[in-house]
């Protein structure tokens, strides 16, 4: 992984991921070391920290999601599930290409399983996001795509607001930016409803994923 230099702004409290000091430059790998050893909120994870996320200063498309699901927590790597594969399908990508870090990012909401809550997984705890993400972003200018995959996401960068009619006006979002529902086994009913996401926003989002790889 190439190891430009970047100016270190995270939040962390905890002592396994303390900030040296606020002025200090390090590269991407030493960033990105401190990510995968927070442990911040280990006292609120089920299963303990597994900061999962996949991340290059090169990356050309970056996926901002919810937080990793329970296999995707054991297996260390994001979207190896289910659910990756049918965003992979919407994408219109392989996993190859999606597992290219030099091309692809994940950097969701909170980069730890939260475990489960009434009807599905707990929402993403938010002083993840705020702890770290402004840094990584700042550390890979490269980004020409970002996809809001689900509702966290969205209100994360886009503000409060209804998920559907957002993905229907993807449009207003591009170049870029394009939001997406979550694609959990839950989205196969919301497409049943939305018929216009497979026959207008799929091709049209396979069309901005290869612009922005090409």
């Amino acid at each position: 992984m190439a190891r430009a230099a970047v100016a270190a702004k995270p939040r962390c409290l905890a002592p396994r991921c303390a900030n040296p000091t606020s002025e200090t430059v390090e590269t991407f790998d030493q960033l990105v070391a401190r990510v995968r050893a927070c442990t911040a909120c280990a006292a609120e994870l089920p299963l303990g920290a597994r900061p999962v996320i996949q991340v290059s200063p090169h990356a050309r498309l970056l996926i901002a999601s919810q937080a990793p699901g329970s296999k995707v927590h054991a297996s260390g790597r994001p979207f190896d599930d289910a659910s990756g594969d049918r965003l992979r399908a919407w994408m219109g990508i392989d996993a190859a290409t999606f597992y290219d870090a030099r091309r692809v990012a994940t950097l969701p909401m909170a980069f730890c399983y939260p475990g489960r809550g009434a009807g599905g997984d707990r929402a993403p705890p938010r002083g993840c996001a705020a702890r770290w993400r402004e840094s990584l972003l700042a550390a890979m200018p490269e980004v020409r795509l970002t996809l809001l995959v689900g509702g966290y996401a969205q209100a994360h960068v886009l503000g409060a607001g209804a998920l559907t009619p957002r993905v229907a006006a993807y449009r207003a979002h591009l170049p870029a930016l394009f939001p997406l529902p979550h694609p959990s086994w839950r989205s196969q009913s919301w497409m049943r409803r939305n018929p216009w996401f497979e026959a207008e926003v799929l091709p049209a989002l396979r069309a901005a994923v290869a612009g922005a790889l090409g």
